[in-house]
């Protein structure tokens, strides 16, 4: 009986690996493609291209993370070398790092444009989405080159005494950490991490703020005119708080997480599997908030009938 119980939870594991991946490839995948048909050679918005940069981060984090767990998940587990363990670990995290800080960006930029449309200061708008660009281009810099911390450390621990033993990953294992690696980590990427959370929280606390004046205004208006309508800027400001949201939840279960697993000896299979699931959730499941948000099914089916019908008239 108890054997029929691991198999099957071991089965459901697996099958969730791979559904999580799968959706989360084809998710990340169709936004690319909205982007590429219906923009063209046309200019991105700046929310945009946040939204792209966005998903390109979080396709790193299935291909790099979702993946390879999924093949150990199935049974093909140490098939990689120390070397290239790093190089599965580096591109994940940068991939994790980019995605934060992307979220933390689009939510500030958000905030910040809502709150210069109440105040009738538009110049300041385009002022900031000139630099958003540049911003971007600075994060993937900026954490290619502070994760390229995992190829230094074996120099580390060579002159380090207090290595712990492997770390197991399933697919592939490293040597332990120690305290110059783990304090490294925690002032470069964890500190950073929790301060762009915290500027999420302000800056969602801010739309939600703005949102509420806005809509007892609009009430007001309807109640003395009989009209009045949500802006394009209110509606895009509701979706983008369901992404950070979402991103939020996911962020916050994630590192909880992994917390008890860096703190625990041995952890137990159920926790390093769950940690592993949960961090796959929001690259998984934040493309369809935009598509569902965005209405992208629709323009999709316009799109594909449209190049179907040039196809038939050649």
């Amino acid at each position: 009986m108890t054997n029929n119980r691991i198999y099957f939870w071991t089965l459901m594991i697996k099958i969730v690996f791979l559904s999580l991946t799968t959706v989360g490839i084809l998710g990340n995948f169709s936004v690319f493609y909205y982007y590429l048909v219906c923009y063209g050679d046309c200019k991105l918005k700046t929310v945009d291209l946040i939204h792209v940069h966005l998903m390109a981060s979080n396709t790193l984090i299935i291909l790099y993370k979702g993946v390879p767990h999924t093949m150990a998940a199935f049974g093909l587990k140490q098939f990689l070398n120390d070397f290239g363990c790093r190089l599965i670990l580096y591109i994940e995290r940068v991939g994790r790092s980019v995605s934060i800080g992307s979220t933390c960006l689009l939510s500030v930029f958000q905030a910040f444009t809502i709150s210069q449309k109440e105040s009738c200061c538009k110049d300041q708008k385009f002022k900031a989405a000139k630099h958003i660009a540049c911003t971007l281009s600075l994060l993937w810099v900026l954490y290619i080159l502070i994760h390229f911390i995992l190829f230094v450390n074996p120099l580390i621990k060579s002159y380090s005494n207090n290595v712990t033993g492997k770390q197991d990953f399933g697919h592939c294992s490293t040597a332990g950490r120690d305290g110059i690696n783990d304090s490294l980590f925690a002032a470069l990427v964890v500190c950073p991490e929790i301060f762009f959370s915290l500027v999420m929280a302000w800056s969602s606390g801010s739309m939600i703020v703005i949102l509420y004046s806005h809509k007892q205004r609009v009430q007001h208006i309807r109640s003395t005119h009989g009209s009045g309508r949500n802006t394009p800027e209110s509606k895009a400001t509701q979706n983008i708080l369901v992404l950070v949201s979402t991103f939020l939840a996911f962020y916050m279960v994630s590192t909880i997480l992994q917390g008890c697993v860096a703190l625990l000896y041995n952890p137990n299979w159920w926790l390093v599997n769950i940690t592993n699931l949960s961090s796959l959730c929001f690259p998984c499941f934040g493309p369809f908030v935009l598509i569902n948000h965005y209405s992208m099914v629709s323009r999709f089916s316009l799109v594909w009938m449209r190049n179907i019908n040039s196809l038939i008239l050649k």
